[in-house]
Order: C-alpha cells, then sequence, then structure tokens
C-alpha cells in the first residue's frame, strides 16, 4: 500500500484566487497613490475580497493520507479515516458517504452540463474499478479531468489499495465522530473586516 499523501487542490481555483488578490492590491495600492482620502474607506472592503477569495479558492482541499481523507473546506476541516468511508460519490461535488454522515468537498464540485458535454474520448477510460457502474457505466462527475472526476480518482486509487490490503475486512471506528478542525483565523478575520467595511463605508 502507497503511503504517501496526495494533495488534490484546482489549478483554477488558485489562479482565481491570485487573480483576485492582485486585483485587490493593486486597486488598493494605485487608489492610495492617487486619491488616499477617498480610496481609504475601501481598504476594508477589498481585504474582505481577497481574504474571501483565498479562502474560497486557494485554501480548499482534498487531503489523502494513510489514515484517511482530509476535506479542507472554506471554514472547516474534516478528517475521515478509511474505516468510517462506505460510499465515494459526486452527484455534486465530491461527497464521501460514511458512518458519520455525509461530508462534500469545496475543492471538487461536479462538473456543469455544459463542462459534461465537452467530455472528449478516453475521459471515461482507466478510471479506479469502483468508478464504473452496470455496464460500466460512468457518472458525468467521475469524469477524468473534472474537478470531482480528478478528486474522486485520487480517493478511489487509496481506498482499493486500503480495501485489496485487507484493512476493511473488519472495519472498527476509533471515534463516535470524525475530527473537524474549525478555521478560527479565517472565520475572525472575515468577520472583522466586515465590519470594519460596513463602519468604514457608512461613517
Amino acid at each position: 500500500m502507497v503511503a504517501d499523501v496526495v494533495e488534490y487542490r484546482p489549478g483554477f481555483g488558485r489562479g482565481l484566487a491570485v487573480v483576485v488578490v492582485v486585483l485587490c492590491l493593486v486597486g488598493a495600492v494605485s487608489g492610495l497613490l492617487t486619491d488616499a482620502g477617498t480610496t481609504l474607506p475601501y481598504l476594508p472592503l477589498l481585504a474582505l475580497i481577497a481574504v474571501g477569495a483565498w479562502a474560497a479558492y486557494w485554501r480548499p482541499a482534498v487531503v489523502v493520507t494513510p489514515a484517511g481523507v482530509e476535506l479542507r473546506n472554506v471554514l472547516r476541516t474534516v478528517e475521515i479515516p478509511w474505516p468510517a468511508v462506505q460510499e465515494i460519490g459526486t452527484q455534486y461535488a465530491l461527497t464521501l458517504r460514511t458512518a458519520y454522515g455525509s461530508y462534500a468537498a469545496w475543492a471538487a464540485p461536479a462538473p456543469s452540463a455544459v463542462r459534461t458535454g465537452r467530455a472528449q474520448a478516453g475521459d471515461d477510460k482507466h478510471l479506479p474499478s469502483s468508478t464504473y457502474g452496470p455496464g460500466g457505466s460512468v457518472r458525468p462527475g467521475d469524469l477524468a479531468r473534472t474537478g470531482s472526476g480528478e478528486a474522486a480518482a485520487i480517493v478511489r486509487h487509496r481506498w482499493e489499495q486500503v480495501r485489496d490490503a485487507g484493512l476493511l475486512d473488519d472495519p472498527r471506528l476509533e471515534h463516535e465522530r470524525p475530527r473537524v478542525r474549525w478555521h478560527t483565523g479565517t472565520i475572525a478575520a472575515t468577520a472583522v473586516l466586515l465590519v470594519a467595511s460596513v463602519v468604514a463605508l457608512v461613517l
């Protein structure tokens, strides 16, 4: 069984986050240089937008480890051990159905109808065996080169390795609930900047 850590983060989301942050920085600097008095009240709002872009599009990830899957979403990270995983779905996003309940990955949304319509030959080939349904069918969210499909393939590959190694023959859960880490720094920064933005624009 492979024991490394694999992290999935969509390139488009990271690129979008960079663009938004850069635009906010450029807007703030150029505004301060040309008309500082008018620009100052908008600085908290620009900072809020930058933090939001980072939290929503840069930080989220699906992390696969020897112990399980870590879903790093916008406000919290959920750690799900392999024995708890019962089904891996992709209807709206990569979703792990577990003994604790269902948990979706913000970083791996299912493709839109337009994206599905642009699927190319081979996008449904060479996927993990647990991907295929009756008659070798593949759901749109499982197609290669889609956010949910790429992440699901990574999770399924590792899940199948764990299963084939016999580690899921008698699954036992050490805890009644998955470990959850709230992103308190992100939440606090967002709240402070939101209040500061309202105050700065109203006063």
